[in-house]
């Protein structure tokens, strides 16, 4: 798992913007809150797919942890999957210029919904109540309105708990969007995941000054029993 350490400028930063304290949100109603879980798939988790970051299988323990409280509270669990959409081949082709042939076709292929990196990794807990939301960006809020915030906004969320691979990449996009429409977004500190410390650190500092909150696993747990 990641060694947490926000650089010290984004904390003080965080508190003299709320008056000395460090976290936006304090408080959750669970009946209002959905666990977020990005990308978790074996294309972005399994030992030798391409964009595997391998400290993605040590978040797995607090993601179940968080989609058991969750529930348990009467909150919401969202998974979200990246699919490669195969059949237009002009879809996002500014990111295919920018990337080898190779590397685009293996991603194409791995990540149809037939392919080996689309599906969840084994070891995520994912219940017949739970829900799925398909993205094709790195941000699941995109096109908008998505998938993502049709279930938030049929569901009756005002808060999202992000978790999921990569920190620094999809799951700020998501957590970013989500803070632009109006959500209470929490980043889960030890429920993300990158392809270093740095990366991760420096994501996280950067959302909990501008964009929301970033908290720990074990402080989310409190907070949904309180609720």
């Amino acid at each position: 798992m990641h060694q947490l350490n926000i650089d010290s400028w984004f904390i003080n930063k965080a508190k003299q913007t709320r008056d000395g304290r460090l976290n936006a949100y304090d408080t959750l109603d669970a009946r209002k809150t959905a666990l977020v879980v990005v990308d978790m798939q074996n294309y972005f988790v399994a030992d030798g797919m391409p964009a595997c970051a391998p400290e993605a299988r040590t978040i797995v323990p607090n993601i179940n942890r968080l989609a058991e409280a969750t529930r348990t509270a009467g909150g919401t669990v969202i998974w979200i999957q990246t699919e490669a959409l195969i059949a237009d081949p002009l879809d996002w082709a500014n990111r295919k210029e920018a990337t080898s042939a190779a590397r685009w076709a293996k991603r194409q292929s791995l990540l149809a919904r037939s392919g080996d990196g689309f599906a969840i990794y084994p070891t995520c807990v994912v219940l017949p109540e739970d829900k799925i939301a398909i993205k094709y960006r790195y941000s699941a809020f995109i096109p908008y309105p998505s998938e993502l915030d049709d279930l938030l906004r049929k569901h009756g969320i005002d808060t999202l708990l992000v978790t999921g691979v990569a920190t620094s990449t999809c799951c700020e996009s998501t957590a970013r969007d989500a803070a632009m429409w109006g959500y209470r977004t929490i980043m889960v500190s030890d429920g993300n995941a990158d392809q270093t410390d740095a990366l991760h650190n420096h994501t996280l500092g950067k959302f909990l000054v501008t964009f929301g909150d970033v908290q720990a696993t074990d402080e989310l747990l409190t907070r949904l029993k309180g609720a």
